[in-house]
């Protein structure tokens, strides 16, 4: 009767903890960490996949982008090329998600990054919550970067991304993307952060700018965010006191704020 009785319990808490899984955006490490140059982390590629199967981040040494798209993780090193790496391979920093679009929104025809971020923002329904945004398209051009493998002793992020392979694609192929709200600045990218892989995944990276023709884009939302702190000597040593706004705005468009 006991083991009965528990069955039904698990049952019965199975889609509540289903629901909040899907509501959950969940967060390896922090952003401030990777741009002071923590570049390597404990948690597996394996790990990853059982928080979220879309979502994007690096690997272990700054290693290139990491794209999790439809539970499958890809590796894209500098110069473009997607692979899939390694159960056992490791990161420093990532953002995954179980994608259940909760909106559609009709884009029409995109010229460029900024004017994806403004289509984007005008249909969300909040300025406040995190948002996993997918989109499939024909994109007539797509600037995309990945930095190559960095060696200890690490610099900071603002200076690895000076050494980044800043490829083009045009085709057919996939935004994966998330929206933050203002407040996560240290933890996370505020605004949008999109990465990028083609139809067939054989090549991506962390998008600079694109264009696209007229697509949907799906939107989920996420109301709730958990995060996975690095337990290591070199976490708990970094100083993460500071405003490092400019040094992630170069980082994450390859340009200084004033250029």
């Amino acid at each position: 009767m006991r083991t009965n009785a528990l069955c039904l319990l698990l049952l019965l808490l199975l889609p509540a903890r289903l629901a909040l899984a899907g509501e959950t955006l969940f967060q390896y490490s922090t952003i401030d960490a990777l741009l002071a140059g923590l570049y390597d982390g404990q948690m597996t590629i394996r790990d990853l996949k059982d928080q979220g199967d879309f979502g994007l981040g690096t690997l272990n040494g700054l290693d290139g982008e990491l794209v999790v798209l439809d539970g499958e993780a890809y590796h894209v090193v500098a110069g473009g090329k997607a692979q899939i790496p390694a159960d056992s391979a490791r990161i420093p920093f990532a953002t995954v998600s179980f994608f259940e679009e909760d909106t559609i929104l009709k884009l029409g025809r995109i010229g460029s990054l900024d004017e994806l971020n403004r289509a984007v923002t005008e249909g969300l329904p909040s300025r406040n919550a995190f948002f996993a945004i997918r989109v499939d398209a024909r994109f007539p051009f797509v600037k995309a970067r990945a930095i190559p493998r960095q060696n200890p002793p690490y610099v900071p992020l603002a200076e690895a991304v000076k050494e980044q392979v800043v490829v083009q694609f045009s085709g057919e192929g996939t935004l994966v993307g998330y929206y933050s709200p203002p407040f996560v600045k240290g933890v996370n990218v505020p605004g949008f952060h999109w990465h990028f892989l083609t139809r067939d995944r054989s090549g991506g990276g962390h998008v600079l700018d694109c264009s696209m023709e007229p697509a949907t884009a799906r939107v989920d939302t996420l109301r709730q965010f958990t995060m996975h702190l690095p337990a290591s000597r070199e976490f708990d040593a970094l100083d993460l006191s500071g405003d490092k706004s400019e040094e992630l705005h170069t980082v994450e468009t390859g340009a200084p704020r004033h250029q």
